[in-house]
């Protein structure tokens, strides 16, 4: 027993710590798969690594969303392709805004972020009549209640707070507006797949304590939906940056959000259970290439860099027939002498 005892302890202090194994997905996914991410900052994270990565990503189109009951709500939108009502438009000093979306998405008068929003809404309804994969990131399970009118919002937009209700969803409230979008969605695409996350980012101005009261209840929420449905995925990226990194030297400054290590990190794992060979092969040659792209030279028109651009040239013709290359061949042409 001894032996076993001390055994087991030189494992882990050889390791340093607990590795989460994320498994490989019995669902795989291509290169040529359209991809929509939604929901919190690490939607952007991740579309913009899917976008480095030559994919057809559309990238958070509404701006950075958190709760659930708003994210279900403009998928909704989306998939019938209407604006939210008018009461839900406000102005701000001269700013118009809206409750439903990202304080980025503004205008100087209402016509115009009207419009605005239409495109972007317009432009999500044809992307998910043909995407096979949404990944949603749900930040938080607390939402804020308008008192005047008892509606959700996505956000407050730095309005007075006393105009809001602070209230924790229930695992139940997510799951059953998750039920309605889910129907809704597979009503006009039924081979799209879905792959939820929780997001690694900590939201302190709740305190650690109700953070971790709220993230619980995504993650239930978000087992619960991986187990009714086969078409629904479970991506740990909270549990990876929580169990397996632990640690503040994989934070940024502000020691809330994973930093640039961590983020490689979590895609690397995610790139392992989700890519299929084609894929992976693909992303092993791409990612030569984009170090050559990247490569600064102290002389652009020596015979030794000339060489390396013909090389480079070579690379991207040899992919050219899985993903469009067109600009970054433009771009070593235009270095060649």
């Amino acid at each position: 027993m001894k032996m076993y005892l001390e055994g087991i302890t030189a494992i882990v202090m050889q390791n340093f710590r607990t590795e989460v194994e994320v498994k490989k997905s019995k669902k795989q996914l291509s290169i040529h798969d359209p991809v929509i991410t939604m929901g919190s900052c690490f939607a952007d994270t991740i579309g913009d690594q899917l976008l480095n990565s030559k994919f057809q990503v559309l990238k958070n189109p509404f701006g950075t969303v958190y709760n659930p009951i708003s994210l279900h709500k403009l998928l909704h939108l989306s998939n019938t392709n209407t604006l939210p009502g008018p009461n839900s438009f406000i102005e701000n000093n001269g700013i118009f805004l809206n409750y439903d979306f990202h304080s980025s998405l503004s205008a100087l008068t209402q016509h115009a972020l009207e419009d605005m929003l239409k495109e972007r809404i317009a432009q999500a309804h044809n992307f998910l009549r043909s995407a096979k994969w949404l990944m949603i990131t749900y930040g938080t399970a607390w939402i804020y209640i308008r008192k005047d009118s008892g509606e959700t919002v996505s956000n407050c937009h730095k309005l007075p707070s006393h105009r809001f209700e602070k209230k924790l969803i229930t695992q139940k409230r997510i799951l059953d507006s998750f039920e309605e979008t889910y129907e809704q969605l597979k009503s006009v695409n039924t081979n799209l797949q879905i792959i939820l996350t929780v997001s690694p980012v900590r939201h302190v101005k709740d305190t650690l304590e109700l953070n971790s009261v709220s993230k619980s209840t995504l993650r239930i929420a978000c087992n619960t939906l991986t187990e009714q449905h086969a078409d629904v995925h479970y991506f740990p990226s909270y549990e990876i940056m929580l169990d397996d990194l632990r640690d503040y030297r994989f934070y940024k400054s502000d020691m809330i959000h994973p930093s640039s290590d961590a983020e490689a990190y979590i895609w690397e794992k995610f790139t392992r259970a989700y890519f299929d060979t084609e894929t992976l092969a693909f992303l092993e040659k791409w990612e030569k290439i984009q170090s050559g792209l990247q490569h600064k030279p102290f002389h652009v028109t020596s015979t030794a860099h000339q060489a390396f651009l013909k090389e480079l040239m070579s690379q991207l013709n040899e992919v050219s027939s899985t993903v469009s290359v067109d600009e970054e061949l433009a771009w070593v042409k235009n270095q060649l002498v």
